[in-house]
């Protein structure tokens, strides 16, 4: 029974060497003094500021992509025991004795590092040789680019990183998908794929691209493998008795897309609200972004709106005290508003107008931003005991709480908005316009038809009963006689559905006074009650998640932007920093060897490629039948992670700089390698010609290596530059000039 320990226990182990070499100087190349320089560089400004609200756990959004890269980035910050007390308002200040500049740089730095050896193992994969996969990760290493990205806070090299992680994954699973289906490490490389493919996304959104990718190339091996009369069964026989049952073929196909449709689209989702879970678990207190969220969102904050809806009724009764919030908040967050001015009797253009009680939305807390909800058979403006709810399809009145106007429409033109009605709060003129104050509540998330108006969590429609328009925010600014403040209009229903349709209360009290001098005392006084509720996650991710999709970001121009055109010839460069005192500075700089033989690698390899296949469709096989598989998937995944990775910039309006091109950039080189070994070893005819052609592949590394070392000034900023040797540099990221030369 305890033989086994009569024998010494043995473990063996491959260690790829050159993937150890790699993985040294790949750390080495992005550690190096990585807190220097000790000073706000580009973005980090950017960056850190979020870096700082997780320190302190306040709420933030940031509409440039999901958490994930931001929580990385506070987890070094964490590591480092940062308080978050800094203030990120100017590139190039200097950091306080309180920030861990190398802490907060480590992950982009390990990302940026960990790229290169798994260039290595992708080509690799891919099934070439090992020169040629030390070739692509020398590529990664010594790009000047990649290098200055990745010593910095900023999240391009993790992106890098887990786009080449899943990729390499995938590979990883294709290649034991031939001898070991169902394996551990099948299993173990399958989930990775999904689990990396979802943090790519959760960096930045661009991560979706390469996800689309390789859920391509998932789908294409997953179409032939229906298809495949010798599919293995090994490592399924958990699933004899069904094999049995129903066709053992049948039932192993069907396992295999099952468990690609659970690892590649279940798990990536999974991870996916993670990310939105911890970051929201984090991020608890309300800040500065919370303005933008709806009333059930911040209510959901500590601080902020939970101070002031902490404990309101949960249902609008008649005789409640309410705050009207609009749903859409654009252009800015505002409340549904009225006070004692009027609309003018005759405007600019000549129109008139009912010279009633103008009503507004108005972008502040305010008294005359409170409403009373009122029965109109009814006289009384307080709540009974005990309270009456109002339910979906009620008719009621909206009476002003210090004015005690009740809101009205009427077939009058809008201010603004000549095709839609007025809205305002009625006064009798006694000329002839009656008043027309009654509205059919219309409660838009409703479960049933019998559902109760809830504070904060129901959003509703006021329904005009003469005319049918809907209470509706413009968002147009009224002349000074408005005071700037936003247009509110009704709205005919034909004209659809639109959010600014939708109100939500935000403040709420069951009202008590019946006069109006007590009344108002009482608008001004803070609520107390005592009843409190919690939104859901899946309510507060979607939420957040269609605000970061939506919310507008600032695409003015910027002195250092640039169009996917400047990437490919490198007609671009960003200056990150620049010493105070000396002329030390760092500059986005790509190696121009290097980007212009990737483009041209990626060319020769689209028209081999095209070559081919008419040759092939002609029955000529120019490559061996074990290479052309080899050669698509190289090109599927390299070419088309370029492709994938860079053409979407051109259709996207925002303002654009050099490192978005650095995700596509990464794909092409390692495409490079790929293509020299394929001309060396299926177009060189002669052992004359591969030597020739070898030497020229050497001369072209050594100056690929020379460039990377004569711009090493401008990538890591190590040195001061005088004005002439700062000229001599900057010449070699630009191609006219390196025509001149």
């Amino acid at each position: 029974m305890l033989g086994f320990l009569q024998r010494p226990v043995v473990v063996t182990a491959d260690i790829n060497l050159n993937v150890v070499a790699l993985t040294a100087v790949g750390l080495l190349s992005r550690l190096w003094q990585l807190a220097y320089p000790r000073a706000v560089v580009f973005d980090e400004v950017y960056y850190g500021q979020y870096v700082s609200f997780y320190m302190k756990r306040i709420f933030f959004l940031d509409g440039s992509g999901p958490p994930f890269g931001h929580m990385l980035l506070a987890l070094g910050g964490y590591l480092g025991g940062f308080d978050g007390n800094f203030l990120w308002n100017r590139i190039g200040a200097e950091y306080s004795t309180n920030v861990p500049v190398w802490s907060l740089r480590l992950l982009p730095a390990l990302a940026g590092a960990l790229s290169v050896p798994m260039a290595y193992q992708i080509v690799w994969e891919l099934g070439f040789s090992h020169c040629a996969a030390v070739g692509a990760a020398l590529l990664i290493l010594i790009e000047n680019a990649l290098i200055t990205q990745s010593r910095l806070m900023l999240l391009e090299s993790a992106l890098i990183f887990f786009n080449l992680l899943a990729v390499l994954s995938y590979l990883k699973f294709s290649n034991s998908q031939k001898h070991g289906p169902f394996s551990p490490s099948w299993w173990f490389w399958l989930i990775l794929t999904g689990v990396a493919c979802s943090c790519a996304v959760g960096v930045k959104y661009m991560g979706v691209f390469t996800y689309l990718l390789v859920l391509g190339v998932a789908a294409v091996h997953a179409w032939h493998l229906i298809g495949d009369q010798t599919l293995s069964n090994v490592g399924a026989d958990v699933l004899g008795r069904a094999r049995l049952a129903l066709g053992g073929r049948g039932v192993r196909v069907l396992c295999h897309l099952l468990a690609r449709a659970v690892a590649l689209l279940v798990i990536p989702v999974l991870v996916y609200l993670l990310f939105f879970y911890v970051h929201l678990l984090l991020l608890c207190r309300s800040g500065p972004h919370d303005q933008i969220m709806s009333s059930a969102f911040q209510a959901s904050l500590e601080g902020g709106l939970a101070r002031i809806t902490q404990g309101q009724p949960l249902e609008v009764a008649y005789g409640s005290q309410v705050t009207l919030k609009n749903v859409f908040g654009q252009p800015v967050p505002c409340w549904l508003h009225s006070h004692q001015s009027t609309y003018p009797v005759i405007y600019e253009n000549g129109r008139g107008s009912s010279h009633q009680q103008q009503v507004t939305c108005y972008p502040f807390k305010d008294v005359n931003n409170w409403w009373i909800v009122k029965d109109p058979g009814r006289h009384q403006l307080v709540v009974n005991n005990p309270p009456r709810p109002v339910r979906h399809g009620d008719i009621v009145q909206l009476v002003h709480g210090m004015t005690t106007r009740l809101l009205n429409t009427h077939d009058v033109a809008a201010p603004l908005s000549p095709h839609s009605q007025e809205v305002s709060c009625y006064i009798d003129y006694n000329v002839s316009m009656p008043a027309q104050n009654l509205w059919r509540l219309d409660i838009v998330n409703r479960e049933s038809d019998t559902d109760v108006w809830k504070t904060i969590l129901s959003e509703v429609r006021f329904v005009h009963v003469n005319t049918s328009a809907i209470l509706k925010l413009s968002g147009a600014p009224l002349p000074d006689w408005g005071f700037r403040q936003l247009e509110v209009v009704g709205e005919q229903l034909s004209r659809g559905y639109h959010g600014s349709a939708v109100w939500s209360v935000e403040e709420h009290r069951y009202g008590r006074s019946q006069e109006q001098k007590e009344r108002e005392l009482e608008l001004h006084s803070p609520t107390q009650t005592d009843v409190s509720r919690n939104l859901s996650f899946m309510a507060r991710f979607s939420e957040l998640q269609w605000r970061m999709l939506t919310v507008r970001s600032d695409d003015s121009e910027h002195k250092y932007s640039s169009t996917p055109l400047d990437w490919v010839t490198l007609d671009t460069n960003i200056a990150y920093w620049l010493h105070p005192r000396t002329s030390a500075q760092i500059h986005l700089l790509g190696n121009i060897v290097i980007w212009a033989s990737a483009s041209l690698a990626t060319l020769v390899y689209a028209l081999l490629f095209t070559w081919y296949l008419f040759r092939r469709q002609r029955r000529a096989c120019d490559l061996p039948e074990d290479c052309w598989p080899r050669w698509v998937l190289a090109g599927a995944l390299c070419a088309g992670g370029w492709a994938v990775n860079y053409v979407p910039f051109f259709m996207m309006e925002k303002t654009l700089f050099l490192y978005h091109y650095l995700p596509a950039l990464t794909f092409q080189i390692l495409l490079l390698p790929v293509v020299l070994e394929h001309v060396s070893d299926h177009l060189c005819r002669s052992q004359l010609q591969r030597s020739l052609f070898g030497a020229l592949v050497v001369a072209w590394f050594a100056s690929a290596c020379h460039v990377s070392n004569t711009l090493r000034p401008l990538t890591y900023g190590d040195r001061s530059l005088s004005p002439s040797e700062l000229k001599a540099l900057r010449w070699k990221d630009s191609w006219d000039i390196l025509i001149r030369k």
